[in-house]
């Protein structure tokens, strides 16, 4: 496989993910959909680490390498984090609802403001800043490059946010804010999407890397 297959079978696997996680969300309005949350989390996750190695194989300034490294650093440390929340709730949680409640303030993801929850955000924390970094690796001279790297580097913003509203009692867990957490991540994920799209068709370029 090239960089560019990599790069565009993880930005189709991210962008497609996304929506799923989309339609879990909107779901779980009418019934239990934090399995399909999850699940769909996961592949997000695994189609992004591609992704982003995709954009970095394709960086050819040797004075970028470092900003390279820091993304695919980044996007490791998102991956880590957030595969560890999920396959913990798509296993663990999932198949053992006789956990008591207090262990589930602590690993249960659906439990806001619980450890594992805050792990998440700091997860993609990373993410963020993962997509910061790999603006910059974007040629914007290539097909969908300057939408691309626009929106990369903006979507890097929500480093800040994700790493600094944990430490703060913003999220308690009541319906009010599960639904406002449901609504911010449905922009999130019609944000993400075109990036996925810009991605694939950034990787799609014909021309040679």
């Amino acid at each position: 496989m090239t960089n560019k297959m990599i790069g565009k079978l993880g930005a189709a696997i991210a962008g497609i993910s996304t929506f799923a996680f989309a339609a879990a969300m909107i779901y779980g309005l009418f019934a239990d959909g934090l399995f399909a949350c999850c699940f769909s989390s996961i592949f997000i996750a695994l189609g992004f680490i591609l992704f982003m190695s995709g954009i970095s194989a394709l960086n050819k300034d040797a004075e970028r390498k470092a900003v390279s490294y820091a993304s695919l650093i980044s996007a490791a440390v998102y991956v880590v984090f957030v595969l560890i929340v999920y396959f913990a709730e798509c296993t663990t949680i999932n198949l053992h609802p006789e956990l008591s409640d207090d262990v589930r303030k602590i690993i249960d993801y659906g439990n806001t403001g619980s450890l594992f929850f805050n792990y998440d955000l700091l997860g993609y924390a990373f993410m963020a800043l993962s997509t910061f970094f790999g603006g910059f690796l974007v040629d914007k001279t290539k097909k969908c490059g300057k939408p691309l790297a626009i929106m990369l580097k903006i979507h890097g913003i929500f480093f800040l946010s994700c790493l600094f509203i944990p430490m703060f009692p913003v999220f308690t867990g009541a319906s009010g804010d599960a639904a406002a957490g449901t609504v911010l991540l449905e922009i999130w994920c019609l944000y993400f999407m075109p990036t996925c799209f810009f991605g694939y068709r950034y990787l799609g370029d014909k021309d040679d890397a």
